[in-house]
């Protein structure tokens, strides 16, 4: 029994696969492409533990393709570069049974080592299925991220882990030769942090635990058994989530004693620079924005400026960083405007361009109208002329409605002076 309970009942068929509907349910793209054999390179992008390494498994079993797998943590260009030869070699070019090549943690791939993957990808010699925890956006290569479609895995629901939880009893031969009775879950459940294999692991532990042939799981031998030997800080796991949280809500509120102190809990535990700096990012232009425009130029500096650097010296960036967001006034009116608009755009669908605002190249289109009755605004005194430039159905509709704070104050007295009592500055 030295293989993990994860690893003993992991699914082999995707009847069995649980959870991911919206991908290989009667309606997902993917489950689909399973079965008529059409699998395209793809990214599956998840939390920790939802089952990408499992559904590629399935994918090269039911597609019945020669499946070659590779870590990106202890693989390089050599190792992917040995591996495609093989590949090449065991498939025909062209044709729907071309080798899979699964690269795990795919975002720990370096730059040159994603263009190892691109010829192949390209030619067809092989079909790359790469699973990440991070936006692959940020972290696959452009080049890469074109030639694959993305798929995205949801956290398992309470059902879903409930539901692995008793598989495993049912299906598990070291487990049945137990009388294993589940009178309470939600420890487990928040313990593992929607992680599946987190959750039968420490399910494992629990049942291993105890001598006896009979065991009753409740929330309080949880707690005694395995919170004490949990980590203070899990990269994959709750903590990760949770401590970002306080992280962002620190710098929101202002407290810069806080925020630095979470900050400091993140560093110590590893996390990734990029992760951080991102999130601060983020933050500069939702919660700041124009009551301080300097924040996001800052955020973005310091985002270019700790992914070049690293531990241990980013920390101090990270901390300037920090700590100047947290101190800065606050504001998120360029935030709940953007989604006021798209609400409007949701609620309206695609109106029509007034024709004055349209662009005329040709000779057709200004004929036609297109441009006709535009003001120039910079013909007019102060560079202003009193005229709306949305769509004449949602004439007068407001959006930004500027922050109280020393700029955006002023940006209010700007609007206010031009518009009079037109909108709600």
């Amino acid at each position: 029994m030295n293989e993990p309970l994860a690893e003993r009942i992991r699914p082999k068929t995707l009847d069995d696969y649980i959870s991911q509907n919206h991908l290989v349910g009667e309606q997902g793209a993917l489950g689909h492409q399973i079965k008529t054999g059409n699998i395209p390179s793809l990214i599956l992008w998840g939390p920790p533990g939802t089952g990408k390494t499992t559904l590629a498994n399935i994918i090269a079993a039911e597609s019945k393709r020669p499946f070659y797998t590779l870590s990106a943590i202890s693989s390089g260009v050599k190792d992917v570069r040995e591996v495609i030869e093989k590949a090449k070699q065991s498939g025909g070019l062209f044709t729907s049974k071309n080798p899979i090549l699964f690269i795990d943690e795919i975002h720990r791939f370096s730059k040159s080592q994603q263009d190892s993957l691109l010829g192949a990808v390209e030619k067809g010699w092989i079909t790359l299925i790469g699973a990440t925890t991070e936006n692959p956006s940020f972290e696959v290569i452009p080049a890469l991220l074109s030639r694959c479609q993305v798929y995205i895995l949801n956290p398992f629901s309470k059902e879903d882990l409930e539901m692995l939880l008793h598989r495993a009893m049912a299906q598990d031969e070291a487990l049945k030769s137990k009388k294993i009775e589940l009178k309470e879950t939600e420890a487990l459940l928040r313990l593992s942090g929607g992680d599946g294999r987190k959750l039968l692991n420490i399910f494992e532990l629990l049942v291993f635990a105890d001598t006896s042939d009979k065991i009753m799981i409740t929330d309080k031998l949880v707690m005694q058994k395995v919170q004490k030997n949990t980590v203070l800080y899990d990269k994959t796991g709750e903590q990760h989530y949770d401590i970002i949280s306080a992280f962002i809500k620190s710098i929101r509120g202002s407290d810069p004693n806080a925020a630095v102190y979470w900050l400091a809990r993140m560093i110590e535990g590893g996390e990734d620079v990029k992760f951080i700096a991102r999130r601060m990012l983020i933050l500069a232009s939702e919660d700041i924005g124009n009551a301080n425009p300097t924040a996001l130029v800052l955020a973005n500096t310091t985002f270019q400026a700790v992914t070049t650097i690293g531990y241990p010296e980013a920390r101090i960036i990270l901390s300037q960083c920090a700590t100047y967001l947290a101190s800065s006034p606050k504001s998120n009116a360029s935030y709940m405007a953007i989604g006021k608009a798209q609400q409007k755009v949701k609620e309206t669908g695609d109106l029509s361009v007034p024709l004055p605002l349209r662009n005329a190249p040709t000779k057709l289109m200004k004929d036609i109208g297109y441009g006709d009755g535009y003001a120039y605004a910079h013909d007019y005194e102060g560079n202003f002329v009193d005229e709306e430039f949305l769509p004449e159905e949602i004439k007068g509709s407001s959006f930004y409605i500027p922050g109280i704070n020393a700029r955006e104050n002023a940006m209010r007295e700007f609007l206010k002076k031009r518009w009079k009592d037109k909108y709600e500055f």
